[in-house]
Protein backbone atom coordinates (compact mmCIF):
# COMPACT_ATOMS: atom_id res chain seq x y z
CA UNK A 1 0.00 0.00 0.00
CA UNK A 2 1.29 3.45 -0.92
CA UNK A 3 0.67 6.07 1.75
CA UNK A 4 -0.12 9.59 0.56
CA UNK A 5 -0.64 13.05 1.98
CA UNK A 6 -4.40 12.44 2.08
CA UNK A 7 -3.80 9.40 4.33
CA UNK A 8 -1.97 11.68 6.77
CA UNK A 9 -4.89 14.11 6.78
CA UNK A 10 -7.26 11.26 7.67
CA UNK A 11 -5.22 10.20 10.72
CA UNK A 12 -6.84 11.01 14.06
CA UNK A 13 -5.30 13.97 15.87
CA UNK A 14 -3.83 12.08 18.81
CA UNK A 15 -0.27 10.96 19.61
CA UNK A 16 -0.94 7.22 19.36
CA UNK A 17 -2.58 7.37 15.93
CA UNK A 18 0.06 9.70 14.52
CA UNK A 19 3.04 7.67 15.79
CA UNK A 20 1.49 4.44 14.47
CA UNK A 21 1.02 6.11 11.09
CA UNK A 22 4.65 7.29 11.05
CA UNK A 23 5.86 3.73 11.70
CA UNK A 24 3.60 2.36 8.95
CA UNK A 25 4.97 4.92 6.49
CA UNK A 26 8.58 3.93 7.32
CA UNK A 27 7.94 0.17 6.99
CA UNK A 28 5.98 0.64 3.78
CA UNK A 29 8.76 2.80 2.31
CA UNK A 30 11.42 0.19 3.16
CA UNK A 31 9.43 -2.48 1.33
CA UNK A 32 8.97 -0.38 -1.82
CA UNK A 33 10.80 -1.14 -5.07
CA UNK A 34 12.19 2.42 -5.22
CA UNK A 35 13.83 2.06 -1.80
CA UNK A 36 15.33 -1.35 -2.61
CA UNK A 37 16.71 -0.12 -5.93
CA UNK A 38 18.18 2.97 -4.22
CA UNK A 39 20.05 0.72 -1.77
CA UNK A 40 21.41 -1.41 -4.62
CA UNK A 41 22.43 1.66 -6.63
CA UNK A 42 24.32 3.03 -3.62
CA UNK A 43 26.27 -0.22 -3.42
CA UNK A 44 27.22 0.00 -7.10
CA UNK A 45 28.24 3.63 -6.60
CA UNK A 46 30.54 2.46 -3.79
CA UNK A 47 32.17 -0.06 -6.18
CA UNK A 48 30.33 -3.01 -4.59
CA UNK A 49 28.67 -5.12 -7.25
CA UNK A 50 25.77 -6.80 -5.45
CA UNK A 51 25.34 -9.47 -8.11
CA UNK A 52 28.93 -10.66 -8.20
CA UNK A 53 29.28 -10.48 -4.42
CA UNK A 54 26.46 -12.99 -4.03
CA UNK A 55 27.76 -15.19 -6.86
CA UNK A 56 29.00 -18.61 -5.70
CA UNK A 57 30.75 -21.15 -7.93
CA UNK A 58 29.09 -24.56 -7.81
CA UNK A 59 30.39 -28.13 -8.18
CA UNK A 60 28.24 -31.16 -8.89
CA UNK A 61 28.90 -34.57 -7.40
CA UNK A 62 28.54 -37.84 -9.33
CA UNK A 63 25.02 -38.07 -7.93
CA UNK A 64 24.12 -34.62 -9.28
CA UNK A 65 24.15 -32.83 -5.91
CA UNK A 66 25.26 -29.18 -6.05
CA UNK A 67 27.90 -28.13 -3.53
CA UNK A 68 29.87 -24.86 -3.15
CA UNK A 69 33.20 -24.82 -4.97
CA UNK A 70 35.63 -23.75 -2.26
CA UNK A 71 38.70 -25.04 -4.04
CA UNK A 72 39.13 -23.17 -7.31
CA UNK A 73 39.82 -19.45 -7.70
CA UNK A 74 36.79 -17.18 -7.26
CA UNK A 75 37.84 -13.57 -7.77
CA UNK A 76 35.07 -10.99 -7.40
CA UNK A 77 36.21 -7.76 -9.02
CA UNK A 78 33.82 -4.84 -9.33
CA UNK A 79 34.47 -2.11 -11.91
CA UNK A 80 33.98 1.62 -11.27
CA UNK A 81 31.89 2.35 -14.35
CA UNK A 82 28.72 3.43 -12.53
CA UNK A 83 30.57 5.74 -10.13
CA UNK A 84 32.49 7.23 -13.06
CA UNK A 85 29.32 7.89 -15.07
CA UNK A 86 27.51 9.51 -12.13
CA UNK A 87 30.46 11.68 -11.12
CA UNK A 88 31.10 12.77 -14.69
CA UNK A 89 27.50 13.84 -15.38
CA UNK A 90 27.05 15.58 -12.02
CA UNK A 91 30.34 17.51 -12.13
CA UNK A 92 29.95 18.30 -15.82
CA UNK A 93 26.83 20.33 -15.04
CA UNK A 94 27.33 21.43 -11.42
CA UNK A 95 31.11 21.32 -10.96
CA UNK A 96 31.56 25.06 -11.61
CA UNK A 97 28.67 26.00 -9.32
CA UNK A 98 25.61 28.11 -10.05
CA UNK A 99 25.93 31.61 -11.50
CA UNK A 100 23.35 34.20 -10.45
CA UNK A 101 22.35 37.56 -11.86
CA UNK A 102 22.25 38.79 -8.24
CA UNK A 103 25.39 38.39 -6.11
CA UNK A 104 23.45 38.25 -2.83
CA UNK A 105 21.44 35.11 -3.74
CA UNK A 106 24.10 32.57 -2.80
CA UNK A 107 24.45 34.05 0.71
CA UNK A 108 20.69 33.74 1.21
CA UNK A 109 20.64 30.08 0.17
CA UNK A 110 23.74 28.83 1.96
CA UNK A 111 26.25 29.37 4.73
CA UNK A 112 30.02 29.10 4.89
CA UNK A 113 29.75 25.58 6.29
CA UNK A 114 26.99 24.47 3.94
CA UNK A 115 27.30 26.53 0.79
CA UNK A 116 24.57 26.30 -1.82
CA UNK A 117 26.92 25.00 -4.55
CA UNK A 118 28.28 22.19 -2.37
CA UNK A 119 24.85 21.09 -1.19
CA UNK A 120 23.50 21.21 -4.75
CA UNK A 121 26.30 18.93 -5.94
CA UNK A 122 25.50 16.43 -3.17
CA UNK A 123 21.81 16.62 -4.04
CA UNK A 124 22.58 16.08 -7.72
CA UNK A 125 24.76 13.04 -7.10
CA UNK A 126 22.21 11.39 -4.82
CA UNK A 127 19.44 12.12 -7.33
CA UNK A 128 21.36 10.47 -10.16
CA UNK A 129 22.24 7.41 -8.08
CA UNK A 130 18.92 6.85 -6.29
CA UNK A 131 16.52 8.47 -8.76
CA UNK A 132 15.54 11.36 -6.48
CA UNK A 133 16.90 13.32 -3.54
CA UNK A 134 15.28 15.93 -1.33
CA UNK A 135 16.49 19.39 -0.36
CA UNK A 136 15.22 20.74 2.97
CA UNK A 137 15.58 24.51 3.20
CA UNK A 138 16.53 24.95 6.84
CA UNK A 139 16.35 28.72 7.56
CA UNK A 140 19.58 29.74 5.77
CA UNK A 141 20.91 26.61 4.08
CA UNK A 142 19.90 23.35 2.42
CA UNK A 143 20.06 19.95 4.10
CA UNK A 144 20.21 16.86 1.89
CA UNK A 145 17.77 13.99 2.46
CA UNK A 146 18.33 10.72 0.58
CA UNK A 147 15.59 8.42 -0.64
CA UNK A 148 17.05 5.74 1.65
CA UNK A 149 16.25 7.90 4.69
CA UNK A 150 13.19 9.89 3.66
CA UNK A 151 9.70 8.56 2.92
CA UNK A 152 7.75 11.11 0.84
CA UNK A 153 4.01 11.62 1.11
CA UNK A 154 2.76 12.84 -2.27
CA UNK A 155 -0.53 14.61 -2.84
CA UNK A 156 -3.03 12.40 -4.68
CA UNK A 157 -4.60 15.37 -6.47
CA UNK A 158 -1.69 17.41 -7.85
CA UNK A 159 1.28 15.06 -7.27
CA UNK A 160 3.15 17.64 -5.17
CA UNK A 161 5.19 16.72 -2.12
CA UNK A 162 3.20 17.89 0.92
CA UNK A 163 4.72 15.87 3.80
CA UNK A 164 7.29 13.20 4.57
CA UNK A 165 9.05 11.17 7.25
CA UNK A 166 12.80 11.19 7.72
CA UNK A 167 14.11 8.20 9.69
CA UNK A 168 17.45 6.80 10.81
CA UNK A 169 18.60 3.80 12.85
CA UNK A 170 22.16 2.59 13.38
CA UNK A 171 21.17 -1.04 13.98
CA UNK A 172 18.02 -3.11 14.53
CA UNK A 173 18.90 -3.30 18.22
CA UNK A 174 19.26 0.49 18.50
CA UNK A 175 16.59 3.22 18.80
CA UNK A 176 14.66 4.27 15.71
CA UNK A 177 14.44 8.05 15.27
CA UNK A 178 11.95 9.72 12.97
CA UNK A 179 10.79 13.22 12.11
CA UNK A 180 7.42 13.92 10.51
CA UNK A 181 7.59 17.02 8.31
CA UNK A 182 4.31 18.75 7.50
CA UNK A 183 3.27 22.06 5.99
CA UNK A 184 2.82 23.63 9.42
CA UNK A 185 5.83 22.20 11.27
CA UNK A 186 7.73 19.06 12.25
CA UNK A 187 7.44 16.45 15.02
CA UNK A 188 10.31 14.33 16.45
CA UNK A 189 9.62 10.74 17.57
CA UNK A 190 11.77 7.90 18.95
CA UNK A 191 11.22 4.16 19.46
CA UNK A 192 13.59 2.68 22.05
CA UNK A 193 13.93 -1.14 22.26
CA UNK A 194 11.64 -2.54 24.94
CA UNK A 195 10.00 0.81 25.62
CA UNK A 196 6.97 2.71 24.42
CA UNK A 197 7.23 5.29 21.68
CA UNK A 198 8.22 8.74 22.89
CA UNK A 199 7.52 12.10 21.29
CA UNK A 200 10.70 14.11 21.73
CA UNK A 201 9.24 17.38 20.48
CA UNK A 202 5.68 18.34 19.74
CA UNK A 203 4.95 19.95 16.40
CA UNK A 204 7.31 22.90 16.03
CA UNK A 205 7.24 25.70 13.41
CA UNK A 206 10.12 25.79 10.94
CA UNK A 207 11.07 29.37 11.81
CA UNK A 208 11.61 30.08 15.49
CA UNK A 209 12.11 33.62 16.82
CA UNK A 210 14.16 33.98 20.01
CA UNK A 211 14.71 36.86 22.39
CA UNK A 212 17.24 37.22 25.18
CA UNK A 213 16.79 38.80 28.56
CA UNK A 214 19.13 38.89 31.53
CA UNK A 215 16.49 37.36 33.78
CA UNK A 216 15.17 34.57 31.58
CA UNK A 217 17.98 34.07 29.07
CA UNK A 218 16.93 32.81 25.61
CA UNK A 219 13.23 32.18 25.08
CA UNK A 220 10.95 31.52 22.11
CA UNK A 221 8.42 34.26 21.60
CA UNK A 222 6.98 33.33 18.18
CA UNK A 223 7.20 30.88 15.32
CA UNK A 224 6.20 30.81 11.66
CA UNK A 225 6.30 28.54 8.63
CA UNK A 226 7.14 28.86 4.96
CA UNK A 227 4.54 29.68 2.28
CA UNK A 228 4.95 26.13 0.99
CA UNK A 229 6.45 22.78 1.97
CA UNK A 230 10.18 23.38 2.65
CA UNK A 231 11.33 19.97 1.31
CA UNK A 232 11.74 19.96 -2.47
CA UNK A 233 12.45 16.87 -4.63
CA UNK A 234 15.29 16.89 -7.15
CA UNK A 235 14.87 14.18 -9.79
CA UNK A 236 17.90 12.68 -11.49
CA UNK A 237 16.17 12.51 -14.89
CA UNK A 238 12.74 13.08 -16.45
CA UNK A 239 12.02 9.34 -16.14
CA UNK A 240 12.21 9.64 -12.32
CA UNK A 241 14.40 6.57 -11.92
CA UNK A 242 17.94 5.65 -10.93
CA UNK A 243 20.63 5.91 -13.60
CA UNK A 244 21.50 2.30 -12.75
CA UNK A 245 18.39 1.15 -14.62
CA UNK A 246 19.48 -0.20 -18.00
CA UNK A 247 23.16 -0.34 -17.04
CA UNK A 248 23.17 -2.89 -14.22
CA UNK A 249 23.00 -5.97 -16.45
CA UNK A 250 25.90 -4.77 -18.61
CA UNK A 251 28.00 -3.89 -15.55
CA UNK A 252 27.27 -7.34 -14.08
CA UNK A 253 28.30 -8.99 -17.34
CA UNK A 254 31.53 -6.97 -17.48
CA UNK A 255 32.43 -7.80 -13.87
CA UNK A 256 31.59 -11.51 -14.21
CA UNK A 257 33.64 -11.94 -17.38
CA UNK A 258 36.57 -9.96 -15.98
CA UNK A 259 36.52 -12.00 -12.76
CA UNK A 260 36.13 -15.24 -14.70
CA UNK A 261 39.11 -14.23 -16.83
CA UNK A 262 41.19 -13.80 -13.67
CA UNK A 263 39.97 -17.15 -12.36
CA UNK A 264 41.00 -18.85 -15.61
CA UNK A 265 44.47 -17.30 -15.51
CA UNK A 266 44.88 -18.37 -11.89
CA UNK A 267 43.73 -21.92 -12.57
CA UNK A 268 45.87 -22.17 -15.71
CA UNK A 269 48.96 -21.53 -13.61
CA UNK A 270 48.53 -24.98 -12.06
CA UNK A 271 50.52 -27.87 -13.47
CA UNK A 272 48.58 -31.11 -13.59
CA UNK A 273 50.02 -34.60 -14.03
CA UNK A 274 48.98 -37.70 -15.93
CA UNK A 275 50.41 -41.05 -14.84
CA UNK A 276 50.49 -43.79 -17.44
CA UNK A 277 50.48 -47.52 -16.66
CA UNK A 278 49.54 -46.89 -13.01
CA UNK A 279 46.11 -48.39 -12.87
CA UNK A 280 46.75 -49.71 -9.37
CA UNK A 281 46.94 -46.22 -7.87
CA UNK A 282 43.79 -45.18 -6.04
CA UNK A 283 42.67 -41.67 -5.01
CA UNK A 284 44.76 -41.78 -1.83
CA UNK A 285 47.90 -42.67 -3.80
CA UNK A 286 47.23 -39.83 -6.25
CA UNK A 287 46.74 -37.37 -3.38
CA UNK A 288 50.07 -38.41 -1.86
CA UNK A 289 51.74 -38.04 -5.26
CA UNK A 290 50.41 -34.47 -5.67
CA UNK A 291 51.40 -33.56 -2.10
CA UNK A 292 54.98 -34.74 -2.65
CA UNK A 293 55.17 -32.81 -5.92
CA UNK A 294 54.10 -29.61 -4.16
CA UNK A 295 56.48 -30.01 -1.23
CA UNK A 296 59.54 -31.86 -2.60
CA UNK A 297 58.97 -31.13 -6.31
CA UNK A 298 59.82 -34.78 -6.92
CA UNK A 299 57.99 -38.07 -6.53
CA UNK A 300 58.43 -41.75 -7.35
CA UNK A 301 55.94 -43.92 -9.19
CA UNK A 302 55.68 -47.36 -7.59
CA UNK A 303 54.20 -49.38 -10.45
CA UNK A 304 56.60 -50.96 -12.94
CA UNK A 305 56.53 -49.20 -16.29
CA UNK A 306 54.56 -46.24 -14.94
CA UNK A 307 55.44 -42.83 -16.30
CA UNK A 308 54.37 -39.35 -15.12
CA UNK A 309 53.97 -36.39 -17.49
CA UNK A 310 53.34 -32.74 -16.56
CA UNK A 311 50.87 -30.53 -18.46
CA UNK A 312 49.92 -26.85 -18.32
CA UNK A 313 46.75 -25.21 -19.61
CA UNK A 314 46.69 -22.52 -22.28
CA UNK A 315 44.58 -19.47 -21.38
CA UNK A 316 41.90 -18.60 -23.98
CA UNK A 317 42.09 -14.80 -23.81
CA UNK A 318 41.36 -13.37 -27.26
CA UNK A 319 37.58 -13.82 -27.13
CA UNK A 320 37.33 -12.48 -23.58
CA UNK A 321 39.50 -9.47 -24.34
CA UNK A 322 37.29 -8.68 -27.34
CA UNK A 323 34.09 -9.02 -25.30
CA UNK A 324 35.43 -6.85 -22.45
CA UNK A 325 36.40 -4.16 -24.95
CA UNK A 326 32.97 -4.34 -26.56
CA UNK A 327 31.17 -4.15 -23.21
CA UNK A 328 33.27 -1.19 -22.10
CA UNK A 329 32.45 0.68 -25.31
CA UNK A 330 28.75 -0.18 -25.07
CA UNK A 331 28.59 0.98 -21.45
CA UNK A 332 29.94 4.41 -22.37
CA UNK A 333 27.55 4.65 -25.30
CA UNK A 334 24.44 3.58 -23.38
CA UNK A 335 25.33 5.80 -20.40
CA UNK A 336 25.88 8.71 -22.83
CA UNK A 337 29.19 9.32 -21.06
CA UNK A 338 32.44 10.78 -22.37
CA UNK A 339 35.26 8.32 -23.00
CA UNK A 340 38.33 10.54 -22.65
CA UNK A 341 40.46 8.04 -24.55
CA UNK A 342 38.65 9.08 -27.72
CA UNK A 343 40.03 12.63 -27.39
CA UNK A 344 43.22 11.90 -25.46
CA UNK A 345 45.36 12.80 -28.44
CA UNK A 346 46.71 16.33 -28.31
CA UNK A 347 45.95 16.69 -32.02
CA UNK A 348 42.17 16.48 -31.54
CA UNK A 349 40.43 19.47 -33.11
CA UNK A 350 37.72 21.55 -31.43
CA UNK A 351 35.13 19.95 -33.74
CA UNK A 352 36.19 16.43 -32.73
CA UNK A 353 36.10 17.36 -29.05
CA UNK A 354 32.62 18.87 -29.32
CA UNK A 355 31.38 15.79 -31.19
CA UNK A 356 32.71 13.52 -28.42
CA UNK A 357 30.91 15.66 -25.83
CA UNK A 358 27.57 15.72 -27.64
CA UNK A 359 26.00 12.63 -25.94
CA UNK A 360 27.01 13.92 -22.49
CA UNK A 361 25.70 17.38 -23.40
CA UNK A 362 22.33 15.92 -24.38
CA UNK A 363 22.09 13.93 -21.18
CA UNK A 364 23.11 16.96 -19.09
CA UNK A 365 20.31 18.93 -20.78
CA UNK A 366 17.79 16.50 -19.31
CA UNK A 367 19.44 16.72 -15.89
CA UNK A 368 19.62 20.52 -16.02
CA UNK A 369 15.87 20.65 -16.63
CA UNK A 370 15.35 18.79 -13.33
CA UNK A 371 17.87 20.99 -11.50
CA UNK A 372 16.21 24.18 -12.75
CA UNK A 373 12.81 22.85 -11.68
CA UNK A 374 14.24 22.31 -8.18
CA UNK A 375 15.83 25.77 -8.04
CA UNK A 376 12.68 27.50 -9.31
CA UNK A 377 10.67 25.86 -6.52
CA UNK A 378 13.34 26.88 -3.98
CA UNK A 379 13.33 30.51 -5.15
CA UNK A 380 9.54 30.60 -4.98
CA UNK A 381 9.65 29.18 -1.44
CA UNK A 382 12.19 31.77 -0.26
CA UNK A 383 10.70 34.69 -2.17
CA UNK A 384 13.95 35.40 -4.04
CA UNK A 385 13.78 36.91 -7.51
CA UNK A 386 16.82 35.73 -9.47
CA UNK A 387 17.95 33.81 -12.54
CA UNK A 388 20.47 30.98 -12.49
CA UNK A 389 22.86 29.66 -15.13
CA UNK A 390 25.49 26.92 -15.27
CA UNK A 391 28.88 26.70 -16.97
CA UNK A 392 29.67 23.14 -18.03
CA UNK A 393 33.13 21.70 -17.48
CA UNK A 394 34.59 20.77 -20.87
CA UNK A 395 37.98 19.80 -22.24
CA UNK A 396 38.53 22.16 -25.17
CA UNK A 397 41.17 23.06 -27.72
CA UNK A 398 41.77 26.46 -26.16
CA UNK A 399 44.20 27.80 -28.76
CA UNK A 400 41.91 26.93 -31.67
CA UNK A 401 38.84 28.51 -30.06
CA UNK A 402 40.67 31.70 -29.01
CA UNK A 403 42.20 32.13 -32.48
CA UNK A 404 38.76 31.68 -34.05
CA UNK A 405 37.35 34.52 -31.96
CA UNK A 406 40.35 36.80 -32.55
CA UNK A 407 40.10 36.28 -36.30
CA UNK A 408 36.59 37.76 -36.22
CA UNK A 409 37.33 40.40 -33.56
CA UNK A 410 37.21 43.28 -36.05
CA UNK A 411 33.53 42.50 -36.71
CA UNK A 412 32.61 42.08 -33.03
CA UNK A 413 32.35 44.40 -30.05
CA UNK A 414 35.16 44.52 -27.52
CA UNK A 415 32.77 43.44 -24.77
CA UNK A 416 31.70 40.31 -26.68
CA UNK A 417 35.29 39.31 -27.54
CA UNK A 418 36.43 39.80 -23.94
CA UNK A 419 33.54 37.80 -22.51
CA UNK A 420 34.01 34.89 -24.93
CA UNK A 421 37.76 34.60 -24.44
CA UNK A 422 37.50 34.76 -20.67
CA UNK A 423 34.78 32.08 -20.73
CA UNK A 424 37.08 29.80 -22.72
CA UNK A 425 39.92 30.43 -20.27
CA UNK A 426 37.64 29.69 -17.33
CA UNK A 427 37.69 33.26 -15.98
CA UNK A 428 34.20 34.37 -16.98
CA UNK A 429 33.62 35.96 -13.56
CA UNK A 430 36.47 38.39 -14.28
CA UNK A 431 34.83 39.84 -17.41
CA UNK A 432 33.39 42.97 -15.78
CA UNK A 433 36.66 43.76 -14.01
CA UNK A 434 38.65 43.25 -17.23
CA UNK A 435 36.31 45.47 -19.26
CA UNK A 436 36.66 48.24 -16.66
CA UNK A 437 40.43 47.89 -16.86
CA UNK A 438 40.40 48.07 -20.67
CA UNK A 439 38.25 51.19 -20.53
CA UNK A 440 40.64 52.77 -18.05
CA UNK A 441 43.64 51.87 -20.24
CA UNK A 442 41.95 53.45 -23.27
CA UNK A 443 41.23 56.58 -21.25
CA UNK A 444 44.86 56.77 -20.06
CA UNK A 445 46.14 56.43 -23.63
CA UNK A 446 43.75 59.14 -24.82
CA UNK A 447 44.89 61.52 -22.06
CA UNK A 448 48.53 60.80 -22.83
CA UNK A 449 47.95 61.58 -26.53
CA UNK A 450 46.19 64.86 -25.65
CA UNK A 451 49.04 65.92 -23.39
CA UNK A 452 51.57 65.15 -26.12
CA UNK A 453 49.66 67.36 -28.58
CA UNK A 454 49.26 70.27 -26.16
CA UNK A 455 52.85 70.26 -24.89
CA UNK A 456 54.53 71.50 -28.14
CA UNK A 457 52.01 74.35 -28.42
CA UNK A 458 52.83 75.49 -24.89
CA UNK A 459 56.58 75.37 -25.64
CA UNK A 460 56.11 77.48 -28.82
CA UNK A 461 54.09 80.10 -26.97
CA UNK A 462 56.81 80.40 -24.28
CA UNK A 463 59.51 81.01 -26.99
CA UNK A 464 57.43 83.78 -28.61
CA UNK A 465 57.05 85.52 -25.29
Amino acid sequence: MLYTYQDLLNVADDDKSRTEFILKVINNHKSSDEYKLALIAEEYNKHKNVTITEYQKILYTVTGKAIPDNFSANFKMACRHFHRFITQENQFLLGNGASWDNDSVEDKLGTKKKSFDNQLQILGKKALVQGVSFGFFNLDHIDVFELTEFAPLWDEEDGALKAGVRFWQIDDTKPLRATLYELDGYTDVIWRPGKNVEILHDKTPYKINYRHTEADGDEIYSGENYPGFPIIPLWGNPEHQSELVGLREQIDCYDLIKSGFANTVDEASFVYWTIQNAGGMDDLDLARFVERMKTLHAATVEDDGARAESHQQEVPFASREALLTRLDRDLYRDAMALDVESIASGAATATQIRAAYEPLNSKADDFEYCVREFIDALLELTGIDAKVSFTRSMIINTAEDVNCILSAAQFLSQEYVTNKILDILGDGDQAEKMLDQLEQDNMDRFNATQNAVEQPENDENEENV
